[in-house]
């Protein structure tokens, strides 16, 4: 551009090349070209994620129309010899994902031993159902989960005996949604008075806790087990069901329950919470010691890491638990 300029100025092709440092017959060249020459886009530098950018498709598109969140990605191939940092992998996948509002969820912090949100989350409806059941204490945010094919009377129960034996103790109350599994009536004798299950509130005389509800249609209430709610499935979920998916294995409950321990001990339990800045694990020592009691006829409290890491009887696996641990072997090396 500059040799054009000088040109149109009237400057000779000598001046101009001794102006520029050039040789005479590269400004000649240039003069002679019709258009001002364009330059291309340069070739991409090689980086650390180029040998693992092969896999990490492979995982998008076997978890697809789900997402595997990028410190999911980073965790895999970190476990293969990825020695990069997370930004250049969210740079590489974030184009590949469809960018969605975050809804909104409301949050209140609560004392020690003052409340538990529990809720069911579904995974899949239908024929083979899958459910979660999720337990989260309000301070130390520490989750207990089991996955389950119903969410009845019965079901629920079950689940939050489990929960207390694993907290090792019971929560002044405890904020459910709205179901029948819960309560019959709302307000049935006055305002937030409402007419229980009878399951549940035998439960409740029987370990000491007060039932609570959301306001009807405000489920998000329950923020931090709704919130614990979609980083169960991103996290855990989708990349297992991922995995199970490559191999021509289905995920079931029996399969999800099997690898749902060793999840919550060594990456659920144990991440630096975003709202409190602090490990859940360590957190749950504080708590614990404002829980209430279990009742005498429970059985004793259950070490986190043991109850976490419990394992489902083989014969009650679809495939034998080897193969589901061979998977996730594969996967992490």
């Amino acid at each position: 551009m500059e040799i054009r300029v000088l040109a149109r100025q009237g400057v000779g092709i000598r001046e101009i090349a001794r102006q520029l440092g050039c040789s005479r017959n590269t400004v000649r060249r240039y003069l002679q070209e019709r258009e001002v020459p364009r330059y291309g886009p340069r070739a991409p530098r090689p980086t650390k994620l180029d040998a693992f950018k092969p896999y990490v498709l492979s995982r998008i598109e076997a978890a697809r129309p789900k997402w595997i969140p990028a410190v999911v990605l980073l965790r895999e191939i970190r476990a293969r010899g990825y020695e990069g940092g997370l930004t250049q992998l969210k740079l590489f996948i974030n184009p590949l994902k469809d960018v969605k509002a975050p809804d909104p969820v409301v949050r209140f912090e609560t004392a020690p031993g003052e409340q538990m949100q529990a809720d069911f989350t579904v995974v899949r409806r239908g024929r083979d159902p899958l459910l979660a059941f999720v337990a989260t204490l309000g301070f130390s945010r520490a989750t207990y989960v089991r996955f389950t094919a119903g969410e009845d009377s019965a079901t629920l129960v079950a689940c939050l005996r489990e929960a207390f034996a694993f907290f090792g103790g019971v929560p002044q109350h405890v904020l459910f949604d709205n179901p029948r599994t819960v309560v019959l009536d709302r307000d049935a004798y006055g305002a937030g008075h409402h007419r229980w299950n009878p399951a549940l509130l035998e439960l409740a005389e029987e370990y000491g806790f007060r039932p609570r509800l959301c306001r009807p249609y405000r489920a998000r209430t329950k923020g931090k087990v709704e919130r614990f709610n979609g980083y169960l499935k991103g996290s855990f979920l989708v990349p297992l069901a991922a995995t199970l998916k490559a191999a021509g294995l289905h995920l079931d409950v029996a399969a999800a329950n099997a690898h749902i321990g060793r999840w919550l001990a060594d990456v659920a339990n144990v991440r630096t919470h975003a709202t409190t800045g602090e490990r859940p694990d360590r957190r749950l020592a504080l708590e614990c010691t404002a829980l209430m009691p279990l009742p005498s006829t429970t059985r004793p409290r259950l070490e986190a890491t043991t109850a976490l890491r419990r394992a489902t009887p083989i014969e009650s696996l679809q495939h034998p638990l080897s193969v589901y641990q061979a998977l996730l072997q594969e996967a992490r090396a």
